[in-house]
């Protein structure tokens, strides 16, 4: 009987990792080498890519990510194996605890609650974009604009908040805004997506959304001629089309 063998992928590489790098200092007699030592979260994506993160002084992966190859990792990077499970792993799962009962206590309604959980997501990693995202919705909730504006100035400036693993957050902070009649910042959140997501119609129908009730007509007209040129069959846009031909006819 032959057995027949089965090839299994390779664990993708995900863990702490440092780096050295020397850098010269001073001249002549006083010229000398400093090392400096970085420590890095790596992960390999499915696509094969090593996507790399700076920890922070709370030992999680924050800002954007880099990539490498896989063969510069081996090169350059060591591997800190004791780091990751004493302490980096700990705290990525404490991150992740945090948001993910913020997310439910908020799509339970418990806005107050929420805000808990997500601050204490944020006193982890300020730049974690679930948490900004989940502390926004809570504040728009209960119309707490001024708070809201704080966090829509956060979000506005991460390119990562308009990334497609955020884009249900991203759309349902959008549309909360213009629910809370922040027009301004409704069509400024919206304007800075475009070139930073794929085409979306969507984005373009929202943006002429806020433009609309914020009684902008004609500008209004020119995002909808935009959103029916990437879907011609979008029923939202056709109506408010329309309903703005009449308007601007009368």
């Amino acid at each position: 009987m032959n057995k027949m063998s089965t090839i299994t992928n390779p664990p993708k590489i995900r863990g702490a990792f440092s780096t050295k790098a020397v850098q010269e200092i001073g001249t002549g007699t006083t010229k000398r080498k400093i090392v400096q030592t970085f420590i890095y979260y790596v992960e390999e994506k499915d696509s094969g890519e090593i996507a790399i993160r700076p920890l922070n002084d709370k030992s999680v992966p924050s800002g954007e990510e880099q990539y490498i190859s896989k063969e510069e990792l081996l090169e350059s990077f060591t591997p800190e194996l004791e780091l990751y499970t004493s302490t980096v792993f700990p705290a990525i799962k404490e991150l992740n605890k945090a948001l993910a009962k913020g997310d439910r206590q908020r799509q339970s309604g418990n806005t107050f609650t929420a805000e808990m959980e997500y601050d204490k997501a944020l006193n982890i990693d300020e730049d974690n974009i679930r948490a900004n995202f989940g502390i926004g919705l809570c504040y728009l909730d209960r119309c707490d604009d001024e708070k809201a504006a704080d966090i829509f100035k956060r979000l506005v400036n991460l390119d990562a908040a308009f990334e497609k693993e955020h884009k249900h957050l991203f759309n349902e902070f959008g549309i909360s805004l213009r629910k809370n009649a922040m027009f301004d910042e409704a069509v400024e959140f919206y304007t800075r997506a475009i070139g930073l997501t794929d085409d979306d119609e969507n984005i373009y129908f929202n943006i002429a959304r806020s433009l609309y009730e914020k009684g902008k007509k004609t500008e209004s007209l020119q995002y909808l001629e935009k959103c029916l040129l990437l879907n011609p069959e979008s029923t939202a846009a056709n109506k408010l089309i329309r309903h703005l031909h009449k308007m601007l006819k009368t």
